[in-house]
């Protein structure tokens, strides 16, 4: 773990994060090797996270050095460096466990007991079964509503209410939608001679304020499987971890539109809410980190995923954060609603789901974090909006943009 800032006179730890700026006379690369070796974290940005910045410049106008003094980062020169470089003390591992408490009375013989009934073999289908949330009865519950027309602000507060109803809120036309809200507009909309040809129960608002007097669509068989668990923004849902269900598919999509496009990124976030390193941001440009933990696909224009081995990620990754960001001028409020699934492997049913709405200025949109809980992960279903782009997301993060 990060231990903090370097104090004037103390050691460097091991797990502190170091930036170098400016000029330096041992050559960057084997100044970096070696304090990678000593078990220092190197940074090729400044955050308040920061442990030290290395200047050869006291008064350096460098971006890093302005940050440096903003944040109240110390500084130190090469030399200084180098020389605590040569005694760097032990630091706190991420997976390092609190022992536990030393007796030191004769343990109470234990009284015998009769071995347990052995327990049912787990198969691939009874854990997904366990892990499946239990979703507590409402008037939509089983139900997936399509808003169409309105303003943004109005559709949204409307999907909304489709969420605290139990139901979940569709962004597009598919076979699974079992009902359509119309706002003012809604008839314009490019999909309701579709929805008429469906047989699709069209409602207004009023339909959301008594649906318990609304008949359940009728559409064919029973669903192969259980609706997902829906959750509301800020909602949380434990993901279990067991050796079926490691590897977990967070899917994003959203209704095609011309006039922008949309990529899903991912941060494996430390304890420090930083990246360990710049390998931990997924994005369109590396789809993946090194050993293929966290991996961005694309299913078309409007359906991307983020893939998490959970197992197998680095212990120094506590949370993976996924986001959307528009590429141009245009906003969320453009965009209209993402909607996420988190489903166990690659091509199962999802088990939770979740409708987000940012305002209409926001260029990035934190959709979901997954993050640890003891043995196991949690999902929260994020939906908080930024008028900033992705750059600025990414900085803020640990990422070294390049300007």
């Amino acid at each position: 773990r990060n231990p903090g800032r370097l104090t004037h006179g103390g050691p460097l730890v091991q797990g502190m994060k170091v930036a170098i700026t400016g000029d330096t006379r041992t050559p960057r690369d084997e100044l970096t090797a070696k304090a990678a070796a000593a078990g220092l974290n190197m940074m090729s940005t400044v955050s308040r996270h920061t442990s030290a910045l290395v200047t050869n410049a006291p008064g350096s106008t460098s971006a890093k050095a302005q940050r440096a003094a903003a944040e109240g980062v110390p500084t130190i020169d090469e030399a200084t460096f180098l020389r605590l470089l040569q005694d760097v003390r032990p630091g706190t591992s991420h997976e390092s466990a609190t022992p536990p408490p030393r007796t030191t009375s004769a343990p109470t013989p234990a009284t015998p007991e009769a071995p347990p009934a052995p327990a049912a073999p787990e198969t691939a289908s009874t854990a997904r079964q366990a892990a499946r949330p239990v979703q507590p009865a409402k008037a939509l519950s089983g139900r997936r509503v399509l808003v169409v027309g309105g303003s943004h602000p109005r559709a949204a507060a409307t999907r909304t209410r489709v969420t605290e109803l139990g139901g979940a809120a569709a962004v597009n036309l598919s076979n699974s939608v079992t009902d359509v809200v119309a706002l003012p507009g809604g008839d314009g909309d490019r999909r309701m001679p579709r929805i008429h040809s469906l047989g699709l129960p069209v409602h207004d608002e009023a339909w959301l304020y008594a649906p318990a007097s609304a008949q359940p669509a009728e559409r064919g068989t029973t669903p192969a499987h259980p609706a997902p668990l829906t959750l509301p923004r800020g909602g949380v849902t434990d993901l279990p971890v067991t050796q079926y269900t490691t590897t977990w598919t967070v899917t994003a999509t959203w209704a095609h539109r011309t006039a922008c496009e949309v990529d899903i990124v991912a941060f494996g976030l430390d304890g420090d809410e930083q990246v360990p390193g710049d390998e931990d941001f997924v994005f369109y440009g590396a789809t993946e980190t090194p050993g293929g933990t966290v991996a961005l696909s694309a299913d078309g224009p409007t359906e991307q995923s983020i893939t998490i081995d959970a197992a197998n990620l680095d212990p120094a990754v506590r949370k993976v954060v996924i986001a959307a960001a528009i590429d141009g001028t245009e906003t969320f409020g453009t965009v209209g609603a993402i909607e996420i699934t988190a489903a166990p492997g690659a091509s199962e049913a999802p088990l939770a789901q979740a409708t987000l709405d940012a305002a209409t200025t926001e260029r990035t949109m934190l959709l979901a974090e997954m993050y640890r809980r003891g043995p196991s992960w949690r999902l929260r279903a994020v939906g908080q909006g930024h008028d900033y782009a992705l750059d600025d997301l990414s900085r803020a993060y640990g990422v070294d943009i390049e300007e």
